[in-house]
């Protein structure tokens, strides 16, 4: 059995002013080739299909065409949960319509599918709060996914039972998960799970959030392990984290697939892709990541000269770009006009003045009988170890005249 896992959509995403719509598009309908190309028989996205509570008509209208492309009519089951990002009503909303297609919409924890069975290929036909067993006409054994959308304190607490602040959570999801999987998740069947949560291997690496992610606060706990998953899984289906990673082991993978897209410039030369999962009852799962070409790179780029920085930024024209420029002295607007000629893609442009020290002895004396401009001149130096630039001269003056003139 092979099963497509994604997640962090976030459509509807701007990396500041610009969208990222198209570039979703395209990268959107590489997953659903691939999913077609791989003969994939189930897709499941972990969470953040959408970037906000309350998405653009353009963002949803992608996410349900996309979803139908890739459950093909009904063939192919599609079960895609909600993440901290996503409004769970919005998620379960088009549930009724959904199941038509084939897509699994599962916006709250605990929470349990009707069963159906589409005309083309599937059947649920087992199900309990927090648990789904899909029977894929293709094999003689059962698809179980345990699933936890996104779960906040006031989700926790409606949801799963979560009274006691000093509860810990990772307790109460060992506990839960552990209870489906005795009951239904026996080795004659193939057995994930799905979950939007910030989880880690105790006593691994933490894991850095990507730059403008909401941080994930689960009741009182800042992340969940893994060794609160259940040893009847054979593969967990994880959502949050942007980059591809296995916090399990090569007999228990437990993946993050990355985003599609790299979102913030702290990705910036992440690779961006899917994951294939191949697997059978009582075998390890095997699982393949598979790269996404669509989209443009995000590129973080230094340096001490002008020249140089619009030289790379016309041979790279492609892309989305935070510049920082070393500068002895502050840019002036024709610099400024120059780089934003080369690049329709720059994001932030950082200026760093490098300050020159100066090494004072003694306080000095200041002057007031001087001439407005070099008094300026005077401080700006002390400041910043250099002269101010002739730019910056003339918009003194010109405040000057500003206030000669009101005052007249």
């Amino acid at each position: 059995m092979k099963i497509l896992h994604t997640s962090d959509w976030h459509l509807g995403k701007r990396l500041d002013y610009f969208s990222r719509l198209e570039e979703q598009r395209a990268v959107l309908t590489e997953i659903c080739e691939i999913a077609d190309e791989e003969s994939v028989d189930a897709v499941i996205v972990a969470g953040d299909l959408f970037d906000a509570f309350n998405p653009p008509v353009e963002a949803v209208e992608l996410l349900y065409k996309t979803l139908r492309q890739l459950s093909r009519e009904g063939q192919r089951p599609v079960i895609a949960i909600a993440g901290n990002h996503d409004s769970a009503d919005r998620i379960d909303a088009p549930d009724v319509l959904a199941r038509e297609c084939g897509i699994i919409f599962i916006g709250y924890p605990q929470a349990t599918i009707q069963p159906f069975h589409t005309k083309n290929g599937f059947s649920i036909h087992a199900t309990t709060t927090g648990f789904l067993e899909i029977s894929l006409s293709r094999y003689n054994y059962p698809l179980r996914i345990i699933h936890t959308p996104f779960a906040n304190e006031l989700r926790l607490k409606q949801f799963l039972g979560l009274d006691d602040k000093a509860q810990q959570l990772n307790e109460l999801l060992r506990k839960h998960w552990l209870t489906i999987g005795n009951m239904y998740c026996d080795n004659q069947g193939v057995n994930l799970l799905t979950t939007h949560l910030y989880m880690l291997q105790r006593g691994g690496e933490i894991s850095e959030e990507p730059e403008g992610e909401k941080p994930i606060k689960v009741g009182h706990a800042d992340l969940v392990y893994s060794d609160a998953i259940p040893p009847q899984i054979q593969y967990t289906a994880l959502g949050h984290l942007h980059r591809f990673q296995n916090i399990g082991d090569e007999n228990r993978p437990v993946v993050y697939p990355s985003s599609p897209l790299a979102y913030s410039f702290s990705e910036a030369g992440q690779a961006k892709g899917v994951v294939i999962v191949d697997v059978v009852p009582e075998q390890p799962a095997q699982y393949q990541f598979v790269p996404l070409s669509s989209g443009k790179k995000l590129h973080r780029k230094q340096f001490k000269d002008i020249d140089a920085a619009v030289l790379w930024l016309n041979e790279n024209p492609d892309t989305l770009v935070e510049l920082t420029l070393m500068t002895d002295t502050f840019l002036s607007s024709a610099d400024m006009k120059r780089i934003h000629e080369a690049h329709d893609g720059i994001i932030h442009i950082i200026p760093v003045v490098q300050q020159t020290t100066i090494n004072q002895t003694h306080i000095q004396s200041v002057n007031l009988d001087q001439n407005i401009d070099v008094l300026f001149k005077d401080y700006f130096q002390h400041r910043l170890g250099q002269e101010p630039n002739g730019e910056l001269m003339d918009l003194l003056n010109e405040v000057i005249h500003c206030e000669t003139e009101t005052e007249d």
